[in-house]
C-alpha cells in the first residue's frame, strides 16, 4: 500500500483504517459497517501484497461526523 497521506490525518477526528482480510467480501464488509456510524470514504478495490496473505483495503473515517439514525 501507498504511504498514508498527511492530509488524511491532519486534525483530530480523522483516521485511516487499513484492513487485512482473507478475501474481498470480508474486506469490504468492514468499511460498510463503519459507514453506518461515521462519514467514511471507502476504496473500490482491494490490493494484494506479494508475500503477504489475504487482501488489503484502506478506508478513511471522519469520526467528527456521526450519522443520525
Amino acid at each position: 500500500m501507498e504511504p498514508i497521506n498527511e492530509a488524511h490525518v491532519v486534525e483530530p477526528g480523522l483516521a485511516v483504517v487499513e484492513i487485512a482480510a482473507c478475501d474481498d467480501q470480508t474486506a469490504f464488509a468492514i468499511p460498510e459497517l463503519l459507514a453506518t456510524r461515521w462519514a467514511t470514504a471507502t476504496a473500490d478495490r482491494t490490493t494484494l501484497d506479494p508475500g503477504q496473505p489475504g487482501v488489503r483495503l484502506r478506508c478513511y473515517l471522519d469520526v467528527r461526523q456521526t450519522l443520525s439514525s
